[in-house]
């Protein structure tokens, strides 16, 4: 039996998430990076199980997105923490900012055709498109290919990517829409290489 009093505090915050880990029977992590490892194994492992995908997809709205960026903003963006903090970052912009989302989206999916269709928001796309793009990424994290939803959000990104630069430096909305676009051409390289490591069984 496991003495409760040797295990390292863990903030209240995160109980939801380390209580998985104590119900999956791991050991308790002991530092920042292996939390993170842990929390998103887990996160993974429970959201495949049957009918806990829409859970899942849901999480941040549910312990708040303060409570992932503590766990995941830190870690390397070709691990599964990183990876997953990506997505749900998708997602939430995607909820609070979601005519922004669409208007780079429609300014950059006739310069990156081929990404537009990976990432399956459909032409002359809406709010409604892009937050059904989003959460359809997330649902393929816990009910289809992990790599194919990390090949779908590194696509997303891309054709956000093609949006800023076609927009560039007379966009009035985003004057630094050029770092912005790098970035997201980053965030999609790393999505991608972490979709490369899960098929070969390295992403942890």
């Amino acid at each position: 039996m496991t003495d409760e009093s040797s295990r390292p505090h863990r903030p209240a915050r995160f109980a939801d998430l380390t209580e998985m880990i104590d119900a999956a029977g791991g050991a308790a992590p002991t530092s920042r990076a292996e939390l993170a490892s842990a929390t998103a194994e887990v996160l993974v492992q429970a959201g495949r199980s049957p009918g806990e995908g829409a859970r899942f997809v849901a999480l941040a709205d549910r312990v708040g997105l303060d409570t992932l960026a503590a766990l995941w903003h830190d870690a390397d963006p070709v691990s599964l923490p990183g990876a997953l903090w990506a997505l749900y970052l998708l997602r939430q912009w995607c909820r609070s900012d979601g005519e922004e989302v669409t208007r780079l989206w429609r300014a950059g999916e006739h310069l990156a055709p081929a990404e537009s269709v990976v990432a399956g928001v459909g032409e002359y796309a809406d709010v409604d498109a892009v937050q059904l793009a989003a959460d359809a990424v997330l649902t393929g994290v816990y009910q289809g290919d992990l790599a194919v939803a990390l090949e779908r959000a590194a696509a997303f990104f891309r054709v956000i990517a093609a949006g800023r630069r076609s927009l560039g430096p007379h966009d009035q909305f985003a004057a630094d829409g050029v770092d912005l676009a790098a970035r997201n051409g980053r965030v999609a390289a790393s999505l991608c290489a972490a979709a490369r490591h899960w098929r070969a069984g390295t992403l942890h």
